[in-house]
């Protein structure tokens, strides 16, 4: 993040991710938040962290007109909307033609063409982890325990899955164990991804959670937190991998402390692809 700008729109997902940036971006200078939030998806709190909110409902052309009359020139996504929302919401017509267009939808292609869309307007994108390098952890083990050899092995088989397949737009998460792939995440998303891969190969998963090669920052930043922990406990998996400069970090002195008393093993593997 090179440049530090002085209005920032901020098209505000789900969860805690948008107030988190918010707050980050404010420290490191900006002086207007606009958020660009949605009914039924982003927290009602972000009204506490941005200088204004303006409230849609998922659409495209009322998001486009907000962003043109805003005034900042940079934007910032943080926080999907749920993709599977997308076929169970009322949307406005530039919307449901837009996706129309598409003969694949999967997160990647969808936030892709509205990304393009946005642009279209003039206003610049930054990635999602604009702000947040704090929540960046460097390469290395983060809990007491390290993953042992098997764990290693599942880790470098669930990272080449997931590299190898880049180019199917496929989910950015695999659960392997003993060598055997147990689930790709799909269009639901990580965390039932994590539950359906620990159904199948009970206690012992190993959960890699990278970045493709050539995946878009701007829409999406794999985000870990205390949900995400809770996915694999529920599951049983005994190691999570992640990749240095890939993926953000939420209440880490918490989420590390609660994977220690799970025995769960947290690594933070140097950047790859």
């Amino acid at each position: 993040m090179n440049e530090t700008p002085e209005i920032l729109a901020l098209i505000a997902g789900r969860a805690d991710y948008p107030l988190l940036l918010a707050r980050a971006a404010r420290k490191r200078g900006v002086k207007r938040i606009i958020a660009i939030a949605f009914k039924g998806e982003t927290h009602r709190e972000i009204v506490q962290v941005a200088d204004e909110v303006v409230w849609l409902r998922v659409g495209l052309e009322p998001m486009l007109e907000a962003l043109k009359r805003c005034g900042a020139r940079h934007a910032v996504m943080a926080g999907q909307i749920k993709p599977a929302n997308i076929f169970r919401i009322g949307l406005d017509k530039a919307l449901v033609e837009l996706l129309k267009s598409m003969p694949v939808k999967n997160a990647h292609t969808i936030f892709g063409r509205l990304i393009a869309e946005i642009e279209k307007t003039g206003i610049k994108l930054l990635s999602a982890s604009s702000f947040m390098q704090d929540y960046m952890p460097a390469a290395g083990p983060l809990t007491v325990r390290a993953p042992d050899a098997r764990e290693l092995n599942d880790i470098a088989i669930g990272r080449r899955v997931i590299k190898d397949t880049s180019h199917l737009d496929i989910g950015q998460t695999v659960v392997v164990k003993e060598g055997m792939i147990l689930a790709v995440e799909a269009f639901e998303g990580t965390n039932k991804a994590i539950q359906r891969g620990g159904k199948l190969g009970g206690r012992g998963a190993v959960v890699v959670k990278v970045p493709k090669v050539g995946h878009d920052m701007r829409f999406d930043i794999p985000v870990i937190g205390m949900w995400t922990l809770k996915s694999l406990k529920k599951a049983k998996a005994s190691c999570l991998a992640i990749e240095a400069g890939g993926a953000i970090l939420l209440n880490k002195d918490e989420l590390i402390a609660q994977a220690d008393a799970m025995g769960l093993a947290v690594i933070v593997l140097e950047a790859q692809g």
